[in-house]
């Protein structure tokens, strides 16, 4: 055995190795950020427990002796706080992983080998742990990234074996976690479409709450992979221990939360394992998705500005670059389109000020022409009848009103009227002797064949080398998998249980070809609104679509909460013709995030055309300040009558205000009291102005009065958000 040890803060790296099992290896193993530490150790047997999840200790040599505090053995379950539980052996507990050896064994047993922690050139410091089973050539590593500055920790499983066969996959969480406390309080969001985001917080009780997907694609429909965990009493956003995560994986996901006997929390999350075994060969390494969390003392408040902060500069592709604006013609001409109706809506968006217009669906296939979604999808041609003069024209139109052009995509996909679908059935995502069901008329194509991964890279590739200045790409994804079953792993006598699990790794692998090639180019991940939207697809895409409910009302909720995960800078909001709300709420509500419009703007009153002509140009002066500032929840609309949130540049120079009366009880008085400010510099002094007023509306609040950062975040300011003042944007600059 040898030990090296070099203990100086903040970089510890420690590497130790034993020969044998004969005797238990002994480590403690810290893993910390700057205000918390997750700390492992071994016991007696070489097992791997999690001892500690708490505010750091100033000494990292007393970590030695906090597990003699705890006793969580229990005769007839296990070992509760195993730091990753396996199946069939001394744990009656629900585990991490199962296997089924290439003998036909199912037992399984992890002891502590070795570990290392090493700093990352992403600012991270990695920590990798080796567990090995003492009988079968199986080794499964623990890894954990942590981001110091920002609280965050991403931690993953790799497993590998040398055994004489492949060995079943039944069961391979990406994190098992356990803590310690009285009481926990889960939020977790449920959904539909055009109804995403619904949030539900509750105690978690004796037993186990379990959050999955068996959706196959479009995996956050129904259940999201986001979730709030906060302890001792419910999330609150400047107060309270509170965890704030997410599975990044794009497929069937599960999370697992068990309070146990002891009243401590088990959290296992990863690959739904229904319908998924995995058979993995020898020497290859099976990595799994990533659990993300971020972690804070001081509420929610402070993990969402972590976790965005992290985002912008660690994990969504150009998090810390610009955005384009838009004018997306879907609504204001649905599949009726020609080439003069699209180049006319050109001189819509030049006149606007915005910097793109994206040509949605419709525009595509000849055989069965794309007329509705009945038919067309895969058939990735211009239609000659609706643009005689293709993609390219359009583009050039689009360059000389000096904007930039982009196009809808959903090259996963087929419908079976369309001659993709007559050319190849095999490549088809279908049960061949069952009667096929259908979600929005279409199917899914198999990514795990690499034909269909080179088909789908084409579809993306073709548009850019035949249209150099495309500027944007919209990738949509609307269907879910019924009659689960390729052909091409058939073929390759390869087990149709992972089908699952090699459908997102061949679309993760389609956009590695895609980004290695184009490396820059702006995509929006759509999927029929806030079907896919995790963190590890935004290391491919610059920002998605949280819902087609485009309902300023509703958007306010859904934003508030898709805020806990994601930096505006990701997140795409558009100005429609949904809900009943006058042009400029619609406007101020989309400027949380980035702008878009899906609008006739020919048909607006002259008035209103005035207003989102100097809406935009406000945006431009402050948008820089919504995608990388800080964000600051003030008010919840889940729990008031009216909204506020506010955005702080990193340097507390400028802020912007958003406030929203909600209520649909038109004589409630919601001005009454101020409303708190923060993020603020208390020593700073500060103009409050409000902008994105109506033509003919004048402002009631005194823009050349002067505060002090402390008075606007202790005493508060009064924008007079009433029923007749139901939107106000605030912009605050320092004096």
């Amino acid at each position: 055995m040898t030990l090296i040890s070099l203990l100086k803060r903040p970089y510890i790296y420690i590497l130790s190795l034993v020969s044998s099992f004969a005797i238990a290896q002994s480590a403690t193993i810290p893993i910390t950020t700057n205000d918390h530490a997750l700390v492992l150790k071994t016991d007696q047997q070489g097992r791997l427990r999690t001892v500690y999840f708490g505010e750091p200790l100033h000494s990292s040599s007393e970590y030695e002796a906090i597990s003699s505090l705890y006793h969580f053995d229990d005769a007839n379950d296990g070992i509760y706080n195993a730091a990753y539980t396996p199946s069939g052996t001394w744990s009656l507990t629900e585990p991490a992983i199962e296997v089924k050896h290439a003998d036909g064994n199912s037992a399984l047993e992890l002891k502590y080998l070795s570990h290392s922690q090493k700093p990352q050139s992403d600012a991270s410091i990695e920590t990798r742990i080796l567990l090995k089973d003492p009988l079968y050539d199986f080794n499964v590593t623990l890894v954990y990234k942590a981001w110091e500055a920002e609280n965050v920790i991403e931690q993953w499983t790799e497993i590998q074996h040398k055994e004489n066969g492949a060995v079943m996959l039944e069961k391979y969480a990406s994190a098992d976690l356990y803590f310690t406390g009285d009481n926990f309080y889960l939020t977790s969001y449920h959904g539909r479409w055009a109804k995403e985001m619904q949030c539900k917080e509750e105690k978690l009780e004796n037993g186990r709450k379990i959050i999955d997907s068996k959706l196959g694609t479009r995996a956050m429909l129904l259940q999201s992979p986001n979730f709030i965990l906060s302890f001792d009493q419910p999330a609150s956003e400047n107060e309270g221990k509170v965890i704030l995560g997410q599975l990044a994986w794009s497929g069937n996901f599960k999370l697992d939360f068990e309070v146990d006997t002891y009243d401590n929390l088990k959290f296992l999350a990863g690959i739904n394992p229904y319908s998924s075994t995995y058979a993995l060969p020898a020497n290859q390494v099976f990595k799994t998705p990533s659990l993300i969390y971020a972690i804070s003392n001081h509420g929610t408040g402070e993990a969402s500005r972590g976790l965005h902060r992290w985002a912008r500069n660690y994990r969504v592709l150009d998090g810390q670059g610009e955005r384009l604006t838009l004018l997306n013609n879907w609504e204001a001409t649905y599949f009726d389109f020609d080439e003069d109706k699209i180049t006319g809506l050109f001189k819509d968006a030049k006149e606007l000020g915005i910097d793109m217009f994206l040509l949605d669906d419709g525009w595509f296939a000849n055989k069965y022409p794309r007329n509705s979604d009945r038919s067309g999808l895969g058939d990735w041609q211009e239609n000659v009848k609706k643009l005689p003069s293709g993609i390219g024209h359009l583009v050039k139109e689009a360059t000389k009103e000096g904007i930039k052009f982009g196009i809808w995509i959903e090259p996963e996909m087929v419908n079976p009227k369309s001659e993709l679908y007559e050319q190849h059935l095999d490549w088809v995502i279908r049960q061949p002797d069952r009667p096929e069901v259908y979600y929005r008329n279409q199917l899914v194509l198999d990514l795990s064949n690499p034909e269909v991964q080179d088909f789908v890279f084409g579809v993306v590739d073709k548009l850019f080398t035949e249209n150099p200045q495309l500027a944007f790409i919209k990738w949509d994804c609307n269907a879910v998998i019924y009659n689960a079953y390729s052909a091409y792993l058939a073929e390759q006598e390869l087990p149709q249980s992972q089908l699952y699990v090699d459908y997102v790794k061949g679309l993760y692998a389609v956009l590695e070809r895609v980004r290695a090639k184009y490396p820059k180019v702006p995509i929006m991940l759509c999927s029929g609104g806030g079907g896919r939207g995790d963190y590890e697809a935004l290391r491919y895409f610059t920002e998605f679509w949280p819902s087609d409910d485009t309902d300023p009302l509703e958007r306010i909720f859904m934003q508030w909460d898709y805020s806990y995960f994601f930096p505006s800078v990701v997140t795409c909001n558009h100005v429609t013709d949904w809900g009943k709300q006058p042009i400029k709420f619609r406007v101020d509500v989309a400027s949380m995030g980035k702008l878009g419009f899906d609008i006739v703007f020919s048909h607006l009153s002259e008035d209103e055309k005035a207003f989102c002509k100097q809406a935009v140009k406000n945006y431009d002066r402050f948008k820089e300040i919504i995608w990388h500032g800080d964000q600051y929840r003030l008010v919840n609309p889940h729990e008031n009558d009216f909204s506020a949130v506010m955005y702080v540049n990193e340097s507390k120079e400028k802020a912007v205000f958003f406030g929203y009366f909600i209520s649909q009880r038109q004589r409630l008085i919601t001005d009454k009291e101020p409303i708190k400010f923060n993020g603020l510099d208390p020593e700073k002094q500060y103009t409050v102005k409000e902008i994105n007023l109506f033509p003919g509306k004048r402002s009631p609040l005194d823009s050349e009065k002067v505060y002090s950062g402390d008075f606007l975040m202790k005493a508060g300011y009064n924008p007079m958000i009433n029923a007749g003042r139901t939107s106000v944007v605030l912009e605050i600059e320092e004096r």
